[in-house]
């Protein structure tokens, strides 16, 4: 207990924050308006822009609430001087993130790519900002395609709650609806309203450009200038007024397809620009603590879990409870449960020492930001876009300013149980799975032409020359005596730590016939504290230090750095010496095997069985599950001697990224885990090869759905040392890479409507593997989708791909090694996979020389060889077909 009074001592004598450098921070405001933000951030040679267009769903005309919404997705359908088609081009060529988001006040519009390409990047915003091309017969192909995100939120049953809650906290305000928009407006929407509102609102002077990454500033800036200097700022529209009335309190109740039920109780809080912001936030991060009562409904079994959480929007926002229950529970104590804590909230206040942690956590996750180039950029497009702040700095202040008595007042004014809105999610049954004979029609497309897309003259000479970037990384990697492989990669970018470990373990090869769900219930164990330090001091001593932890067979760490030492410490306590407590074994027992009963009948788990009993043979280990009645069989000993079994120092790594001395985290980590040892052989944890599947068919109903999600999948004799795995990889992002630029999404999105995303993926294991073809649809659209993606792998087989296909498809793959190493979880993620998978550090840049030298014909060979279009296994969760 010294140790932990110490911690605590030093953690509160050092939680100062320092402003951002504001020799890496440019502003400028353009003559037309323009505001510009350039942050230098070396990480890695990538660059992130934002344009925030202040105006999103609070804009738009009465009836229409989806036109901010359907201006995002036409942004995407070119604009003069630059088709669809090259714009699509051009994103792909990048080989980083190209989106857009939509919310109430501001549309985001953003690009994450090699530090090289920032002048594409910009070019490509200025010509949107000009204009884009709107005519109906565009809005037409691209209706089909948002409508499908339409019918792919509403079928969630969180997103139903959410639209009512909406409309009861918010009646009379744009807030009354959410920005996606409705399938019966955008049929009334036509291109010209579209037009009209990108002319009105699409102005330099209603526009924030952030810029993040390894960037010169003044020259940055040149190019800011020359690209937008020269567009006329505008009048803006007048912008719509708030009168927020009161909330009256409604109960809402909805079916869900999830394994568990949920509680909902929402309130109205203070919004973003808001002067009791800050308070919100912290008060929302004091009841959310894991030392909080709600948190503590999960630990003591009064619910399977228990938190709080807060949306925010620029004039308001919503504070959420949320307690999770059993299928086949009732929720009503949990319901009551939560009432009782947030009225001891309102009426007696928040425990002061629960706040000033939740000020330390809040602050420190701003810190954590820096550690992502797009992370940053986001922080900074937050803070000016949507807060109306200087910086993000400006929010620690405000945070560090919070008393607990103002975040009492806040509590009393807000949780009044007239004003709550109240959801109880219940879960149904759909049904089972029921084989397939065939969906929806029987319509076939011809393949999508193999157009040459020329592209302009700026774009082509930034993509003309390829070559293997050289990578920023320097991991020094060293095994400590015990057999844990420590890497270690400086970093500097932000005074924080990142810590990723893995204990390469697998329940279905290491655990005895009969305890199923063994694995899980030990990982529910470790929250419960160490040997030493309860739930409740253990989670104290990581708020001292701002720390983020977690334990298990993946543990990781998020710690500033001045506590790195102190953070190792506790996870290394929580990950060889946990209380495994018996009282704590009896409600994670009780609570797995509740959420193991729901999930076992829910439309996701029987959908997933379905498709893994189709691809595998009978009796693979990969088919292992638990059962409540497996669950309830575990015994504590039985978890402990899983644990001393498998948990083992010489089939662990553990990665850091972050301000740290190699050296000093070495003495760190041997210091905190060297007395960890491995007895007997190391154990095999991979599963063995499989046969080729059978075609197969199958589809689970899912009631609460109004969309049908496919997987079309096969096994795959390709694993993760195979060579084929770069031809295949190289070939899929011709088949399923990019926006508009890939086969799939040209054909099943872009010419026909058909789906709103469709992804392909390689999924090696070391010695197995699958290919799978993933995508939403309405239930009438699934044959004619299905039918197509047959089509487009026949074609990958049939013929070489395009010199432009394979030209395009190599520059993004070889743009994704800088990317790859962007943001702290990116790096360690990657350093992390590496290790387990028995491959060198630098493997990345090995593998973009294979692609830099891989043909056409090589491509096509590989999809002949290890592809099987017509032994696909089609699974569909969704509605049933009709008829």
């Amino acid at each position: 207990m010294k140790y932990l009074a110490a911690m605590i001592a030093v953690a509160l004598a050092g939680t100062a924050t320092a402003k951002a450098n504001d020799a890496d921070v440019t502003r400028a405001t353009l003559d037309n308006g323009l505001r510009v933000v350039i942050v230098r951030d070396t990480l890695a040679p990538v660059v992130a822009t934002e344009m925030n267009y202040l105006a999103g769903s609070d804009e738009v005309p009465e009836g229409f609430p989806g036109t901010a919404h359907a201006v995002e997705h036409m942004m995407f359908r070119g604009s003069p001087g630059l088709s669809k088609d090259q714009l699509a081009a051009i994103a792909a060529n990048m080989g980083g993130a190209f989106n857009a988001d939509t919310t109430q006040s501001v549309t985001q519009y953003y690009f994450v790519a090699p530090v090289q390409d920032l002048g594409v990047a910009l070019h490509v915003e200025s010509l949107r900002m000009r204009g884009v091309d709107m005519s109906d017969a565009e809005w037409g192909k691209e209706r089909g395609a948002i409508e499908q995100e339409v019918s792919r939120d509403l079928s969630s049953p969180d997103f139903k709650f959410y639209t009512q809650m909406l409309e009861q906290m918010f009646s009379g305000t744009p807030y009354a609806h959410t920005p996606l928009g409705t399938r019966p407006s955008f049929d009334k929407t036509r291109a010209v309203m579209l037009k009209d509102f990108h002319d009105s609102w699409y102005a330099p002077n209603n526009a924030i450009l952030v810029i993040a990454g390894d960037v010169d500033p003044v020259a940055t800036l040149a190019k800011v200038k020359s690209e937008f200097g020269d567009i006329a700022r505008r009048t803006l529209p007048k912008r719509p007024a708030f009168a927020f009335k009161p909330v009256t309190a409604k109960t809402v109740e909805l079916p869900t397809d999830s394994p568990y039920g949920s509680v909902y109780l929402g309130y109205r809080m203070p919004g973003l620009t808001s002067n009791n912001y800050a308070t919100a936030r912290v008060l929302s991060e004091a009841l959310g603590s894991q030392r909080a009562a709600l948190f503590g409904m999960g630990m003591d079994g009064t619910a399977m879990f228990g938190g709080f959480f807060d949306d925010a929007m620029p004039q308001s926002g919503v504070g959420m409870a949320v307690g999770i229950f059993p299928k086949g529970g009732n929720p009503q104590p949990v319901l009551a449960k939560m009432q009782s804590i947030l009225a001891a909230a309102a009426s007696h206040g928040i425990d002061p020492a629960l706040v000033e942690a939740a000020k330390r956590k809040a602050i420190a996750a701003l810190e954590f930001k820096k550690n992502s180039v797009d992370g940053l950029a986001n922080a900074w497009s937050h803070a000016l876009a949507f807060q109306q702040l200087d910086s993000p700095d400006a929010m620690k202040e405000a945070i560090a300013a919070v008393t607990p008595a103002a975040v009492n007042a806040l509590a009393r004014n807000t949780f009044d149980p007239a004003h709550a809105v109240t959801a109880i999610l219940t879960p149904e049954s759909s049904g089972k799975p029921v084989a397939g004979k065939g969906f929806g029609g029987t319509e076939s497309f011809a393949a999508s032409p193999d157009k040459p897309v020329t592209l302009p003259a700026w774009a082509s000479e930034a993509f003309a020359k390829l070559a293997v970037p050289p990578s920023s990384l320097k991991p020094v990697s060293s095994v400590l005596p015990n057999g844990i492989r420590l890497i270690v990669q400086p970093e500097s970018i932000s005074d924080t730590v990142w810590l990723g470990g893995r204990i390469k373990t697998n329940e279905d090869l290491q655990s005895p016939q009969g305890e199923e769900g063994v694995a899980d219930l030990l990982d529910g164990l470790f929250p419960f504290g160490t040997a030493s330090l309860d739930r409740l001091q253990f989670q104290q001593a990581l708020d001292a230090i701002s720390a983020n932890e977690s334990a298990g067979s993946s543990f990781s760490l998020e710690v500033p750095s001045a506590h790195f030492a102190d953070g190792v410490k506790l996870l290394a306590d929580n990950e060889l010496h946990p209380a495994l407590p018996e009282q704590a074994f009896a409600v994670v027992q009780q609570r797995e095997a509740g959420m193991v009963a729901g999930e076992i009948q829910s439309p996701a788990f029987l959908a997933q069985l379905g498709l893994d009993k189709a691809l595998l043979p009978a009796g693979d280990l990969q088919l292992r599950h638990a059962t409540p009645k497996e669950v309830m069989g575990l015994t504590l000993d039985k978890v402990k001697a899983y644990y001393a079994q498998t948990y083992r120092p010489d089939m662990t790594t553990i990665v850091i990224v972050g301000k740290v001395d190699p050296a000093q985290a070495k003495q760190v980590v041997e210091q905190a885990f060297g007395d960890w040892k491995a007895a007997g052989a190391k154990p095999d944890t991979d599963y063995v090869a499989v046969p080729a599947n059978k075609p197969g068919q199958l589809h689970v109903p899912d009631a609460s759905a109004v969309q049908d999600s496919v997987d079309m999948a096969q096994t795959i004799d390709v694993t993760y040392d195979d060579p084929a795995r770069f031809a295949l990889n190289l070939g899929n992002e011709v088949l399923g890479g990019g926006f508009y630029a890939s086969r799939l999404v040209r054909d099943l999105r872009e010419k026909h409507g058909l789906v709103y995303t469709v992804g392909v993926s390689l999924e090696p294991d070391k010695h197995r593997g699958i290919y799978k073809v993933s995508f939403g649809c309405d239930p009438d659209k699934v044959g004619a989708a299905s039918a197509m993606v047959v089509q487009d792998l026949k074609q990958m087989q049939q013929q070489p791909v395009t010199a432009d296909e394979l030209q395009q498809a190599k520059g993004i793959m070889l743009r994704r090694i800088p990317l790859g190493e962007s943001s702290f979880d990116a790096i360690g993620g990657q350093l992390l996979t590496l290790s387990l998978e028995g491959k060198p550090l630098d493997a990345m840049t090995t593998a973009g020389q294979h692609y830099l030298e891989l043909t056409a014909p090589q491509v096509q060979q590989a999809f002949v060889k290890h592809v099987r279009p017509d032994a696909l296994v089609t699974a569909v969760k969704g509605p049933m077909p009709k008829g």
